[in-house]
């Protein structure tokens, strides 16, 4: 899909370059493209290298996802380590 209206319209209200426009609005996308298995998946790894227990991570990830754009349905602390562990 193209997106060529934004990205010059980014161009034209940014000091942004073309290419670097056009970079942004993929990875925006991308970023919105995350289904939640992805987030939940991806935020432990980041909250893990951290330095911070499962504990505390699973905690931070169920209030963070209400949040997101298209927020997922509830997912309880078990289902969280299901998706994380299998």
């Amino acid at each position: 899909m193209s997106h060529d209206d934004l990205v010059d319209h980014l161009v034209r209200s940014t000091p942004l370059q073309r290419g670097e426009a056009a970079r942004v609005v993929l990875d925006v996308l991308a970023y919105f493209d995350e289904t939640a298995e992805e987030f939940v998946r991806r935020r432990h790894r980041e909250l893990q290298s951290g330095g911070l227990a499962n504990a505390e991570i699973f905690e931070r990830i169920a209030a963070e996802l209400p949040h997101r754009a298209v927020a997922p349905p509830p997912l309880s602390l078990r289902q969280l380590r299901r998706i994380v562990y299998g």
